[in-house]
């Protein structure tokens, strides 16, 4: 089965202009080109992008992506490093989950304790405080 880019965009979930840009900054490579110039996507191609797009969704960042792609082509060597990438993103996303549950319970509290008419509003009164450092 060979793609032209916008086929194998919908089919990754990905968007055209993203597999592009994928290209240019060498995550993964430019596909064969067919004779009239579209770039012709083979199952090689598209589980690449999947992978990908499967990583980011957990979070990882393109550079850690490509060390992951890296990882990929030699796993049984890689393991180790990618379980030390994957408990580092693991640290990175509970930290990142604290700050959110705390910037949700902040907000919630002001949320209840605005009666949404008048004069008086502590959402903005709160962001207009000075911050605690």
């Amino acid at each position: 089965m060979i793609l032209r880019i916008r086929e194998a965009a919908e089919t990754v979930g990905l968007s055209a202009d993203t597999l592009r840009y994928y290209e240019k900054i060498n995550l993964v490579p430019r596909p064969a080109l067919s004779g009239g110039g579209h770039r012709n996507y083979v199952e090689q191609d598209l589980a690449r992008l999947r992978f990908v797009s499967r990583a980011q969704s957990l979070g990882f960042t393109l550079d850690e992506i490509r060390q992951l792609l890296r990882f990929r082509e030699s796993p049984g060597r890689s393991a180790k490093g990618v379980r030390e990438l994957a408990k580092r993103k693991c640290t990175a996303l509970e930290a990142k989950r604290k700050v959110l549950d705390q910037m949700h319970r902040e907000l919630t509290l002001l949320v209840n304790l605005c009666p949404g008419a008048g004069v008086h509003c502590p959402i903005l009164e709160r962001m207009d405080a000075k911050q605690k450092r």
